[in-house]
């Protein structure tokens, strides 16, 4: 497990972009055929999307540093400056990214007259995609999103050769409750973390899989906004419950904390399960007021074609 893709006269090319990447072209490609299919605007659409890319980005990367400014503080601020913009180094929050290109696609919708929800639930298969990606990526390099060490059947020693892993996490933490440290040994000349961990890269890539499977369940319905909110609910109590639960990230209301070889190795409350609550709350109830909305029907335009009645009033509001 190497994180470099391509090196290439010392400048790298890392393995996380490039999947993550490969996940948003193939979700682009998937939403733009799910709008040609439902009569919608797909060069809006794609215009829509680059830009939810752009902010979520900026979005991703400003939440990340303001959650783990300590990996800033210490260091003088021309730079501190370049390290925050420096997204070759690794460093986002998938939070902040869908915070970001949400209210990009808020602005964007707005400033083009277009159904706001009719548009943000196609995206639910790429954004899926894109976390399935990113966690991959995160594979890769091997010290994103680790585990806690656990005693579990499922823990997951990783192999001496993810030198990446290893050269992480035997580096001493003054954080007790992150630090592997004294799990390493030396092997062949090698310090490895020898102690299982949950697998939480892959925990994250399996959820990744389920929300975009239930992507195209969710968008069977023709409400606006049926997608975009079961997405927000399953995401967040996913991460929240099967993820989050395992990571090894500082907690911000210690509650429980039970992690080593003979420890179940779950941790409550981090940061991201306190700030998920909220979101399962709205989410649901979005979900209420939809549920209780009949089924947009078909309707006949003028040149012959059947539309819903959303697409009716946005082909009245163009005109």
């Amino acid at each position: 497990m190497d994180p470099i893709f391509l090196n290439i006269g010392g400048f790298t090319i890392a393995w996380y972009g490039v999947l993550m990447t490969l996940g948003i072209v193939a979700g682009i490609g998937i939403g733009l055929r799910l709008a040609r299919e439902r009569g919608l605007d797909a060069d809006l659409f794609e215009r829509m999307i680059y830009t939810m890319l752009l902010w979520g980005f900026i979005g991703a990367r400003l939440v990340f540093v303001a959650t783990s400014w300590d990996l800033f503080a210490d260091t003088p601020l021309p730079q501190r400056l370049l390290d925050i913009v420096n997204l070759r180094q690794g460093g986002i929050s998938i939070h902040g990214g869908l915070l970001g290109g949400i209210l990009a696609a808020i602005w964007f919708t707005r400033r083009h007259r277009m159904n706001f929800y009719r548009y943000l639930d196609l995206a639910a298969p790429g954004v899926a995609l894109g976390i399935i990606g990113g966690r991959l990526g995160n594979i890769m390099n091997g010290t994103d999103t680790v585990g806690r060490v656990t005693g579990w059947p499922v823990g997951y020693p990783w192999p001496a050769s993810a030198r990446a892993f290893h050269d992480g996490m035997c580096i001493p933490n003054p954080d007790p409750t992150m630090d592997l440290s004294g799990y390493c040994q030396e092997v062949g000349g090698q310090l490895v973390m020898t102690a299982p961990v949950h697998f939480t890269q892959l925990y994250g890539v399996l959820i990744g899989v389920a929300l975009l499977v239930a992507s195209f369940f969710w968008l069977r319905s023709r409400k606006p906004g049926w997608a975009f909110w079961q997405f927000w609910l399953w995401y967040s109590l996913l991460r929240a419950g099967v993820e989050e639960t395992f990571r090894l990230n500082p907690l911000m209301f210690p509650t429980y904390l039970q992690q080593g070889l003979s420890e179940p190795g779950i941790g409550l409350w981090t940061m991201t399960q306190v700030f998920s609550v909220p979101i399962v709350l709205v989410s649901l109830y979005m979900l209420w007021r939809l549920a209780a909305q009949p089924e947009p029907q078909p309707v006949p335009v003028a040149d012959g074609q059947v539309v819903t009645h959303e697409q009716a009033r946005d082909l009245n509001d163009v005109r």
